[in-house]
């Protein structure tokens, strides 16, 4: 069945929805200075869709996950991640707190997010190869992952470096470790399980319709370049270069002698 929505009125749709919860948020959150800074990679991110999206729209179900994972995100700013009251939410809606029944001793809405982030946001990553780099194979779904990986990793290090350049209640803020000397670390660890799931389920979709796909697996093994590189290329690019350079000269004295 055939999808009635361009993807231009769908991506519209989704960027006024995020539009409205983002205004919803800019009022009153608990800490001014740390929702700026949590927004400042956001923008950016915005920005980057709104430039690339006449020359590279994404599919629906792209624009979908990263609206998602936007949106959770934006929550976590406004309240600043260490303190999401989701076991209130859980508690009005429920009749229990949601760390008394996991017997979490910490607010763990930023371990969520950063699970969230390899989950929802691999998927669009993999788009990007498939579309703009071509690859295929096993490399269409391991290149995603170690993107994921290493952006969460990126991450982490710009977390402490503004830590260390804000400090005080701010960086701490901004960190949300909660004391946690490791939580870089469980947060990298979440990002890289929510990407290998992400890519696992593909994976497995697409095994399941497209026809030649293990054979795409096997011909992404195949070695496509027979010489080495290394040392090896680089003579062959000299050689290369003084025989251009060699020609060029005879070029000239021709075109003299003319």
């Amino acid at each position: 069945m055939r999808l009635r929505i361009r993807h231009s009125r769908y991506a519209l749709i989704l960027g006024g929805c995020f539009l409205v919860l983002f205004a919803a948020m800019t009022f009153s959150p608990i800490d001014r200075k740390d929702w700026i800074l949590e927004n400042v990679l956001t923008l950016v991110f915005i920005l980057f869709l709104l430039v690339t999206f006449r020359r590279f729209p994404f599919s629906r179900i792209s624009y979908t996950l990263m609206f998602v994972f936007l949106c959770m995100h934006e929550i976590g700013s406004h309240f600043t991640y260490a303190l999401v009251p989701y076991n209130e939410w859980t508690q009005s809606l429920f009749g229990f707190k949601l760390n008394d029944v996991m017997g979490w001793h910490r607010n763990h809405y930023d371990r969520l997010v950063h699970f969230s982030y390899g989950l929802l946001l691999s998927y669009p990553i993999r788009e990007m190869f498939h579309r703009i780099v071509d690859v295929k194979g096993f490399w269409g779904y391991f290149l995603p992952l170690d993107v994921t990986m290493s952006t969460s990793m990126l991450y982490e290090l710009i977390e402490w470096g503004a830590a260390m350049l804000f400090g005080g209640d701010l960086g701490a803020a901004y960190l949300g470790t909660q004391g946690d000397i490791w939580d870089a670390h469980k947060d990298m660890g979440l990002a890289t399980l929510g990407a290998v799931i992400a890519m696992i389920v593909t994976a497995l979709i697409n095994y399941y319709i497209q026809h030649d796909f293990a054979r795409e697996w096997a011909e992404s093994f195949r070695v496509k370049g027979k010489k080495p590189l290394g040392e090896d290329e680089i003579s062959r690019l000299m050689i290369k270069k003084k025989r251009a350079k060699r020609d060029r000269t005879g070029d000239e004295d021709v075109s003299r002698q003319e």
